[in-house]
């Protein structure tokens, strides 16, 4: 302290030492550098918000590469976080208890969330170039708090910033969703999506009200020391907070039965908003429900383990059978394939979480290593259906046929992500992933959910292979050289509208699928890293 600051402090409370050392006690000291990611993104949302009033219309592109630069800073700025070993906002008199932690699980869940919002970006340049009832700048906007706020969850340690961050990733994600001018199919999505998110909001706060009201705290790993003491007359009221905010993070991971908004959602989205939906929402969801039941709730592992393993077993049961029912000729046919196919991962992700409850709490690095798993091949997908929109802006299954003969890279790409979705070499991070939650389940001696998910695997293997045979067959059942006598294109089978020529593929969009599809790669290579890392000391 400089001689005027404690010049001032004497002045102010008339004693030197004691008094100052007591006031020196109370300022928190911010460890920067574990905070930078969500600050970095955050930052450049304002500028970025800013900037729009300044820049002319027909340079409204600068805006999308800003932010894609930003995202590319943010995830830097994990590498010097990589130990995991960084806490900030603790308390004065318990530095164990922090409201902040950048351990190794925070660290895969950012990079998961940042690395999605990076891809969701590659893919929103073009269409928000192309949609003109798409605002550039309120879309970069809404995008960039969205993963601010995703990033900041896994970080989150006690229940207060937990909520705060989980809002501030849903609220400007129901903007996105109905952000384009004009769309009836996007209002009411948007409207769907928001009354569903809002009511999973209610029924969360009302139990983390009841967990508050039964410890007196809301950081996590205090929160789980007192409930393991609890008073006989406030067992009941915590056996109802618990249920409660489990109940509240069910909605927001799309688990059934509260996974009615998706389909809807997902199609009256933006492509790119349906995509970042689809990963980084999940990633938010999933984060924030690992932290609750393994961090928060142990001591009640009796009532949420049984509650999880059910759930598992019903969303990845619903999400594939509702996925097998999906017509090849139906309008966006393909788009509400990819939200069912969401709803039977997040009954997958479900289950080592559920595991955790009867085995070690290691378990929850196989739903990390299988949401990253997911979140690259299924953005990968998404990418290369924005690809075929471009000529097929209707969506259908029946788009993809004969997509070989017209860009074969595409192709390949898409054939190789859907292989992993289905746990079918070449994509072994796919098969990978499936195996490490097979095993959860199987050493947490729940036989029946290993079983259900078996069955779900086979289920899933004959949309996910139908779709890539699709890709290798006739096009329209003709070649795709093709044409009348008159000099048109031949027409479809069935007397569908002929095959138009496969656009120009932009940067952003090749750029979107040389990632994921180079990331699919890697991680086949080395599937154990990303297991390892996230079990690193979240639970030490």
């Amino acid at each position: 302290m400089t001689v005027a600051a404690e010049a001032v402090t004497v002045a102010v409370t008339g004693a030197t030492g004691p008094a100052r050392t007591a006031a020196e006690s109370v300022v928190q000291s911010i460890d920067w550098l574990a905070i930078l990611p969500p600050v970095v993104v955050a930052a450049v949302a304002l500028l970025v918000l800013v900037a729009d009033l300044f820049v002319r219309e027909s340079r409204k592109h600068l805006l999308g590469l800003a932010s894609v630069a930003g995202l590319v800073v943010a995830l830097l700025a994990l590498i010097p976080l990589r130990k995991g070993d960084r806490t900030t906002f603790c308390l004065v008199d318990d530095a164990t208890a922090c409201s902040y932690t950048a351990d190794h699980f925070a660290l895969a869940v950012q990079a998961l969330v940042l690395g999605g919002a990076l891809l969701t970006a590659l893919l929103s340049i073009t269409a928000a170039k192309d949609d003109t009832r798409i605002p550039a700048g309120e879309y970069w906007f809404l995008l960039l708090s969205s993963a601010a706020g995703a990033a900041l969850l896994p970080a989150s340690r006690d229940l207060a910033t937990l909520v705060v961050a989980l809002e501030v990733a849903s609220l400007p994600a129901f903007a996105l969703v109905g952000l384009r001018r004009g769309d009836k199919r996007s209002s009411e999505a948007a409207l769907k999506f928001f009354l569903s998110s809002v009511t999973a909001t209610a029924v969360m706060l009302l139990g983390v009200s009841f967990v508050y009201a039964t410890t007196g705290t809301m950081h996590l790993t205090e929160i789980a020391t007192r409930l393991d003491d609890v008073p006989a007359q406030l067992d009941t009221l915590a056996q109802a907070g618990v249920a409660l905010t489990l109940v509240g993070f069910a909605f927001k991971t799309a688990a059934a039965p509260f996974h009615f908004w998706v389909p809807d959602t997902y199609v009256g989205a933006p492509l790119p908003v349906a995509a970042y939906l689809s990963v980084v929402g999940k990633a938010v969801g999933f984060s924030g429900l690992i932290l609750v039941t393994v961090v928060a709730f142990p001591s009640y592992a009796d009532v949420w383990g049984p509650a999880l393993a059910v759930l598992a077993a019903l969303t990845m049961t619903v999400g594939n059978v509702a996925a097998l029912r999906q017509s090849a000729t139906r309008a966006r046919g393909a788009i509400r394939l990819l939200a069912w196919s969401s709803v039977g991962q997040a009954g997958y992700l479900l289950v080592p979480i559920a595991a955790a409850a009867y085995t070690s709490d290691t378990q929850i690095g196989s739903t990390v290593a299988y949401a990253l798993m997911y979140a690259v091949v299924n953005l990968g997908a998404f990418a290369v259906a924005a690809v075929v929109a471009r000529t097929r802006p209707l969506h259908r299954l029946a788009d993809y046929r004969g997509l070989y003969a017209t860009n074969p890279l595409a192709a390949l790409a898409l054939g190789f992500f859907l292989l992993c979705l289905a746990g079918l070499p070449p994509g072994i991070i796919g098969l990978f992933a499936k195996v490490a939650v097979f095993s959860a389940a199987v050493d947490a001696g729940l036989g029946w959910l290993a079983v259900v998910m078996a069955v779900n695997v086979v289920i899933a293997l004959f949309y996910y292979l139908q779709w890539t045979a699709l890709l290798f067959r006739t096009p329209d059942g003709a070649p795709a050289s093709q044409e009348s006598a008159a000099g048109t294109p031949a027409p479809a089978e069935g007397g569908g509208a002929p095959r138009r020529p496969a656009l120009p593929v932009p940067v952003p969009l090749a750029l979107a699928i040389v990632l994921t599809f180079a990331a699919g790669i890697v991680l086949s290579g080395v599937p154990q890293l990303i297991l390892r890392f996230a079990t690193g000391n979240l639970f030490q």
